[in-house]
């Protein structure tokens, strides 16, 4: 039987991850956590124009053009900002149901998720299963 499948097999028979493999997800999630939160420093700095050139009182030949491109700009990071604070919210969830013991545990079918899965989306609270039987998946 090949590595990948036996693991596989051992993991459909378990009900939860290890406390080592816990730690490994935890591990993952910290250092997302940390690149997820220093991108929302930037995109929030952006956003409130900290690092401004100062060129707002220069010649207004093209000012209309440049604060479409600023309104536009503006609404791009904050969506972005929005988008990376509902991550770093799954990210700090998902350290919870590693405290509690649930991490990795499908809210659907109640099976492992695979770590395959956990270590790219580490903040995933469905299986492959689950997720392919959702409509419009």
């Amino acid at each position: 039987m090949k590595e990948q499948e036996k693991t596989q097999h051992t993991d459909a028979k378990k009900n939860r991850y290890s406390d080592e493999e816990l730690e490994e997800f935890r591990t993952i999630i910290l250092k997302k956590l940390e690149n997820a939160k220093a991108d929302l420093v930037i995109l929030s700095e952006a956003l409130s124009n900290t690092h401004d050139n100062g060129t707002d009182d220069t010649s207004p030949t093209f000012k209309v053009l440049e604060e479409g491109y600023q309104v536009l700009s503006k609404e791009e990071n904050g969506k972005l900002a929005a988008r990376q604070q509902k991550f770093i919210i799954n990210l700090e969830n998902a350290l919870i149901r590693i405290e509690n013991k649930t991490y990795g545990i499908c809210r659907v079918t109640g099976k492992l998720i695979s770590k395959e899965r956990l270590r790219i989306v580490p903040h995933a609270t469905l299986s492959m299963e689950a997720k392919m039987n959702q409509p419009g998946a």
